[in-house]
């Protein structure tokens, strides 16, 4: 599966701006540790951008409609990936694929909570200050800390490390609209 066929999966699923630039910055995130762990860049962007591609439309059956879909095309790496992003699930991660996901997924979507409500957006964004955010349990309650600290752990980065590595990748994110990336 390319990009290209990957993101039109995706809009054939999703249909909300939210969803669609959660997906698109979880696959910026997960290139580029494709790229720092010298793996497939093309199939690491395609797990994350289509890692909740059915949660709109179905999301008491999240992950399986998207897993089946790939399953179908011939995509058991993806699919696996995608089946175990949730460790509530009970799939284990075994792969660096598997792992990256899940320590990705999450904190991806909360340094973008972080960024909405900064004045600087990302520019400026420190491990630090999303730290903080993480123990106000208030802010972003629906971000499960316990999978950030559960993928941080099964990848074997550090928290402040892998922070600092999203908040870089998503700043240079062509999909990141110019007052996340930037400020207002």
């Amino acid at each position: 599966m390319n990009k290209s066929e990957a993101r039109d999966l995706l809009h054939s699923m999703t249909f909300t701006e939210s969803l669609r630039l959660h997906a698109e910055t979880v696959a910026c995130v997960m290139e580029a540790y494709a790229r720092k762990f010298g793996e497939d860049e093309d199939q690491w962007f395609c797990t994350g951008l289509l890692h909740d591609a059915d949660y709109e439309e179905h999301p008491g059956e999240h992950p399986n409609i998207i897993v089946s879909r790939l399953r179908e095309n011939k995509e058991e790496e993806i699919a696996y990936a995608i089946s175990c992003h949730y460790t509530k699930w009970n799939n284990e991660a075994r792969s660096k694929l598997d792992k990256t996901l899940l320590a990705s997924d999450e904190l991806t979507g909360f340094i973008i909570a972080c960024a909405r409500v900064r004045p600087q957006g990302l520019n400026g964004l420190t491990a630090k200050s999303v730290r903080k955010k993480l123990r106000q349990k208030s802010f972003a309650a629906k971000v499960e800390r316990e999978e950030i600290q559960a993928g941080v752990e099964k990848l074997g980065v550090d928290l402040n490390e892998h922070i600092r590595f999203i908040v870089d990748v998503l700043q240079g994110c062509d999909a990141i609209p110019d007052e996340l990336r930037n400020g207002e």
